[in-house]
């Protein structure tokens, strides 16, 4: 293995530092109100199917919205958008198996495995481990992890934490590249075409007569909108603008942000370890953003004037 460890430099983009935490608040919020929408379809439908619904509407809403035959694309631009397609529409097909066999909160906290290890591998201070600790154990609390379940919701949790960190991972790349919202609406439409037979036919021989249900598709399309479509495009915004590790560390604002949500608009009132996990999350946060102190560098005049010119 190559020793040589270069630092993440997150892209420069027109998005502001301070804004970051607003947008991921505005996509977690579009997410959980796609995860109600949701809810109604787990009752006549299985799990991967409605993760293929989800995918499917996104893809239509994304192509047409993103219109990405107007790119000039390579073999590689569609193969890496394919890949970042399957490794998304995945994440969420074994995600909703595993919440269909374990409880929600254990789900969460085991997906949670993903990006933290990314922010963990990603860090360079001693402080961003501390927040990668404070997340974790903020969202312990936040999830009410159950420690009795279903092993194969378990091992379902666990692929989704790993195929979470590719998402972030292989996200950041397409991001890079400047055409991120545009790779991203040609690998979801590219994703539920290829996992179509995958899913379709399970769902056939258990109950064809979903599909000929309009609701289906109606609450399949709402889903894939405010679910995948909004704040997945929402993400690539944030992934130009940071690095892999900030934008792991930022993803702790999603199980906190639901308990908001839950507390106003269902008058779920969070109990005292949800407080304690959602002020946990947001040291973490703070902590992170805080800025790394440079000490002097040299007095040499070059550098005290500013210039960038080697001496």
């Amino acid at each position: 293995m190559n020793s040589i460890v270069v630092a993440e430099q997150p892209t420069k983009g027109s998005l502001p530092g301070w804004s970051v935490p607003m947008v991921f608040i505005v996509a977690a919020t579009s997410q959980y109100v796609g995860a109600a929408l949701g809810v109604f379809l787990f009752d006549t439908t299985e799990p991967a199917t409605v993760a293929w619904l989800r995918a499917a509407a996104a893809g239509v809403a994304l192509v047409a919205w993103r219109r990405p035959w107007r790119t000039r694309w390579t073999r590689q631009g569609v193969a890496m958008a394919a890949g970042f397609g399957v490794v998304t529409v995945g994440m969420n097909i074994v995600f909703y198996e595993a919440i269909a066999r374990i409880p929600l909160g254990t789900a969460v906290a085991i997906e949670f495995l993903g990006p933290v290890a990314v922010a963990t591998l990603g860090s360079r201070r001693a402080r961003d481990l501390l927040a990668v600790a404070l997340v974790a154990l903020g969202v312990v609390l936040l999830a009410g992890v159950q420690l009795d379940v279903e092993p194969v919701g378990v091992a379902f949790a666990l692929a989704s934490a790993v195929l979470w960190a590719a998402y972030i991972m292989v996200g950041k790349r397409v991001a890079d590249t400047g055409d991120g919202q545009d790779s991203l609406a040609v690998g979801m439409a590219a994703a539920a075409v290829v996992l179509a037979p995958f899913v379709l036919i399970p769902q056939l021989t258990i109950d064809a007569g979903v599909f000929a249900d309009p609701r289906t598709w109606l609450l399949g399309l709402g889903v894939g909108v405010l679910s995948s479509a909004v704040p997945y495009a929402l993400d690539q915004v944030v992934l130009t603008a940071v690095g892999r590790a900030r934008f792991a560390l930022l993803l702790a604002l999603l199980p906190a942000t639901a308990t908001v949500v839950g507390a106003i608009a269902l008058a779920q009132r969070p109990t005292t370890l949800e407080l304690t996990g959602i002020a946990l999350v947001m040291l973490a946060l703070t902590v992170s953003a805080l800025p790394t102190r440079v000490p002097p560098r040299s007095l040499d005049p070059h550098v005290a004037s500013g210039s960038t010119m080697a001496p």
